[in-house]
């Protein structure tokens, strides 16, 4: 029993302490479910390009690579979708133009283009989670919310810690469901902490939290474990790697002593040798390429990255298959598979993609967005039921 309190007064504090964050993420969260179609529905003049007549086709992404860049000489349009969505645009980041050796490049006014893909028309641009942009920045700037309460670097620590809190809460919330006192464990027995009671007040509010703790607790788990895993890498990695196997990240790759911004291989060259590469890779390591992603630059390693969606990705859209090529040579430099390769990346993948949404189509977008409100719930049952026992043992 003395174990039990102890559990007690640690759910209840850490859940005080969790309370705003996880209300906060869970509404938002809910949101970000629907991202998509929000995004849509919300700046339709940026998302939405129909083609002009039945037998349109989309021009050259490549093309519409230069005339981004020669739109906004003053940045760099690193990144080519190489993946064309009937009905919608295409999507240019841009980066700043790196100044000089220690001096921090400015800032730009926008950082993501959107191209209609069949006329190469300009339909706008925005700076990404900007709010002050107005509604086109809606949905980005909720993102900032759900990820780190929109404090840059520090709010994302911040959230990682408590996705490891969240975590261990857990485990400590479902054991404080088991039932009490001598008698043999029974499902049985546990199946009254499975129920809400027709009931008001605090027996409401209590069952809603120690039942819907347990009804979402898988999901409750994948999403605060892959939150340590975005925002803490610093506990994540060595958890993870004590248990499992991983490849190297393309991110290991050596930096340059300085950025290479002009490569010796051009963007066709580059594309034609990505798509060369991976088809041989996917021969040797037995995968089936579906289609491609994304073909980006990396000036800090002298490295283009040719992404695409293979039979070794589970998400139904895009696709986290990644290849990277000297910018020079053209050579192979390293691959990364999401599963398949490495039970701890196969882990990764699954959580990442659980977490947002990118399996399972709409069922499981409704599922992550009903366990968005339940976290809602669950912080403000918990802030209730906490009141009404702190006003009980005052009036004891």
């Amino acid at each position: 029993m003395r174990t039990r309190a102890g559990l007690v007064l640690l759910h209840r504090w850490v859940g005080l302490v969790l309370a705003g964050f996880l209300l906060l993420s869970g509404l938002s969260g809910s949101l970000l479910a629907w991202n998509d179609e929000l995004e849509m529905l919300f700046s339709p003049e940026l998302f939405r390009a129909e083609p002009p007549t039945p037998e349109a086709r989309p021009l050259d992404p490549l093309l519409l690579r230069e005339r981004v860049q020669a739109r906004y000489p003053q940045a760099l349009a690193l990144r080519v979708p190489l993946r064309v969505e009937p009905g919608r645009s295409q999507l240019f980041m841009l980066r700043p133009m790196p100044s000089a050796k220690g001096a921090r490049p400015p800032a730009l006014s926008a950082d993501q283009v959107f191209v209609d893909p069949y006329t190469g028309r300009l339909l706008g641009d925005r700076k990404w989670g900007d709010i002050s942009q107005g509604r086109r920045n809606l949905m980005p700037f909720v993102y900032r919310l759900h990820e780190s309460f929109a404090l840059g670097p520090v709010g994302a620590y911040a959230f990682g810690a408590v996705g490891l809190l969240w975590t261990l809460d857990c485990f400590v919330g479902a054991w404080l469901t088991l039932p009490v006192g001598t008698q043999p464990f029974s499902l049985r027995r546990w199946a009254g902490a499975w129920r809400v009671r027709r009931a008001r007040g605090y027996k409401l509010h209590f069952d809603l939290h120690r039942a819907g703790g347990l009804w979402l607790w898988a999901m409750l788990f994948v999403i605060a474990w892959s939150s340590v895993a975005f925002n803490l890498p610093a506990v994540y990695d060595p958890v993870m790697n004590a248990a499992f196997s991983r490849q190297p990240g393309l991110e290991t790759l050596a930096r340059l002593p300085q950025p290479r911004l002009q490569p010796a291989l051009a963007w066709p060259q580059a594309l034609a040798a990505g798509r060369a590469l991976m088809a041989r890779q996917a021969i040797e390591k037995g995968f089936t390429v579906l289609e491609e992603k994304a073909l980006i630059y990396d000036p800090a390693r002298g490295l283009y990255r040719y992404d695409a969606r293979t039979s070794r990705d589970i998400r139904r859209h895009g696709g986290n298959t990644r290849m990277a090529l000297d910018g020079d040579t053209g050579a192979l430099r390293g691959i990364w598979l999401p599963t398949g390769q490495a039970s701890g990346d196969t882990l990764r993948t699954w959580l990442s993609d659980l977490h947002m949404a990118s399996v399972g189509g709409w069922p499981m977008q409704l599922l992550l967005c009903a366990t968005g409100l339940g976290v809602a719930l669950l912080s403000v049952t918990g802030v209730l039921v906490w009141r009404r026992k702190r006003r009980a043992r005052r009036a004891a």
